[in-house]
């Protein structure tokens, strides 16, 4: 397998790394060479988050270059229109289809984007209401995995393998919980 660039970006607090790390931790079950790269910037600030996951027979980098990511795993709206440039012309974008408003716009101090999910939905995005999914499986916090379950079905990966990660990876209390969720993502998008 040629190597799979993976980018996942949201916003502080909404369970990327957690999501990127599940992702690692499949390709690497899976007999595949990992490679991880994040960015917390002020991520518990409500900042941005972005992580990169390379994997295959062979990565020698994790290093992403505008136009090279196979598949871009957006959190909400606003990363996703921000890290765009990185999606290669054949690639997958999946998307929280949830705008959280950043600390300037919150303040008054900049006016709101309107129009994300539009101009996203017009780009080819698949949108994905995995708040709303979460919410209505009883795991309000599990917008993350309700995307890697969506995100699941574009990748070669056994199903039973995603599911042994994640009871593995999430709390032990939160399992039954995260891999509804995780079933609630891949229907949302088959």
């Amino acid at each position: 397998m040629s190597a799979t660039t993976v980018l996942l970006c949201g916003v502080g607090g909404q369970g990327t790394i957690l999501a990127a790390d599940i992702l690692a931790k499949v390709a690497a079950a899976s007999g595949l060479e990992v490679k991880l790269s994040e960015i917390h910037g002020m991520s518990q600030r409500g900042g941005s988050v972005t992580t990169v996951v390379r994997f295959g027979d062979e990565v020698h980098s994790m290093v992403c270059d505008p136009g090279s990511v196979d598949r871009i795993i957006a959190f909400e709206e606003i990363e996703a229109l921000r890290n765009l440039p990185y999606l290669s012309e054949n690639g997958t974008l999946l998307v929280n289809a949830e705008a959280i408003p950043s600390l300037p716009v919150l303040t008054g101090a900049v006016k709101p984007f309107e129009g994300s999910g539009e101009l996203l939905d017009s780009l080819g995005a698949h949108l994905v209401p995995a708040g709303s999914i979460a919410r209505e499986v009883g795991n309000p916090k599990g917008t993350n995995v309700v995307l890697i379950g969506a995100l699941s079905t574009t990748l070669p990966f056994e199903e039973s393998v995603w599911e042994d990660v994640i009871a593995k990876r999430v709390p032990p209390k939160t399992v039954e919980a995260n891999l509804e969720a995780f079933h609630a993502g891949r229907k949302a998008v088959s």
